[in-house]
């Protein structure tokens, strides 16, 4: 198997892997409750899952030879490589998908997972999103 290939492989498990605990955290608690209860639920069921879970973590600012913080962060950085947005909204826009969509680009990740909570099947509240600028082999 070439590294592409296994690194696809890793991003689908863990993918699921994540996935499987929001469906665990949403079965528990159901729809309805902030954003912050399913974070601290979600992180949780994460590390519990053997998963190094980053909150809240930095994401800092590239543009062009210039690199700065900001007071910009994401949900969540799964094993350093996955990112997860959640919300707790009564439908997902386009805005909510641009935001994740940004991070990915700006962290450099390939692949990353919006997830609302406010949905009676937490399936139809995840989206997986791709950054196209970044290389999965490159990111393993």
């Amino acid at each position: 198997m070439d590294d592409v290939s296994n690194n696809q492989n890793i991003y689908a498990e863990l993918t699921h892997e994540v996935i499987a605990a929001a469906i665990e955290v949403h079965r528990a608690l159901g729809s309805g409750l902030l954003e912050s209860i399913y974070e601290r639920c979600l992180i949780h069921e994460l590390q519990l899952r053997g998963h190094q879970v980053e909150q809240q973590a930095q994401v800092d600012i590239a543009y062009k030879d210039l690199v700065f913080e900001e007071n910009l962060r994401c949900d969540l950085i799964i094993n350093k490589k996955l990112l997860i947005e959640l919300k707790s909204v009564e439908a997902v826009t386009p805005i909510h998908k641009a935001q994740t969509l940004s991070y990915l680009r700006l962290l450099q990740f390939p692949v990353g997972l919006l997830i609302n909570f406010n949905v009676a099947r937490l399936t139809e509240g995840v989206s997986r999103l791709y950054n196209k600028h970044a290389s999965v082999a490159a990111l393993a």
